[in-house]
């Protein structure tokens, strides 16, 4: 069975099983995710798994999760999702360790560089994150989460304005609809003097 692209949002997460386009490498990586075969149990497995995680039901999550990357490694999505998972119930360590797995098999995904940072913003690691923020920026630099993020960094924890007008002014070029950072666009103005 042939995995296809599914996105389910989880307040503020995006959780998914694929999601870049590409094929294998000559390194073994694989860049294209959709053409991934997976047997039907672990698909019905993640499926339920983003149930558990809809439903704040983090232990079910992680116990499922675990079964799934024990028969399919090849996949970022199930490391992320069960990072998450592990955050939420407070293992920053296997949280971490799960993201870290999910860039081993692609360095570049910006859901798990976004969810790797915020976990070390959240640490108090301000410098690893910024650093992650800026490199996962350089190769995604629409995504949207990584630029509120790295904005929410520079503002609240580095008082760095300069790197917060940056990002959330291009935030709300790509999102004017956001009323949230255009407020908070606004504030930062005033406090910058702009």
């Amino acid at each position: 069975m042939q995995i296809i692209l599914r996105l389910f949002f989880l307040p503020g997460l995006a959780l998914f099983l694929t999601a870049c386009a590409g094929t294998q490498t000559v390194t073994g990586k694989i860049s294209d995710y959709s053409t991934v075969r997976i047997s039907g149990s672990v698909n019905r497995d993640f499926e339920r798994s983003l149930d558990y995680l809809a439903e704040a039901e983090y232990e079910s999550a992680i116990a499922l999760l675990q079964s799934v990357v024990a028969r399919e490694q090849r996949l970022p999505a199930p490391y992320i999702n069960l990072g998450i998972a592990y955050y939420r119930v407070g293992n920053e360590k296997d949280a971490e360790d799960a993201f870290l797995r999910a860039l081993a098999l692609d360095e570049k995904h910006p859901v798990a560089t976004n969810e790797l940072a915020a976990l070390y913003r959240r640490q108090g690691r301000f410098v690893d994150a910024r650093h992650i923020y800026v490199h996962a920026l350089a190769e995604n630099p629409e995504y949207l989460p990584l630029i509120k993020n790295l904005g929410i960094l520079c503002d609240l924890y580095l008082q760095d304005l300069q790197c917060a007008l940056a990002q959330f002014q291009q935030y709300v070029q790509l999102e004017p609809q956001d009323r949230d950072v255009s407020i908070w666009l606004a504030d930062l103005k005033r406090r910058a003097g702009k």
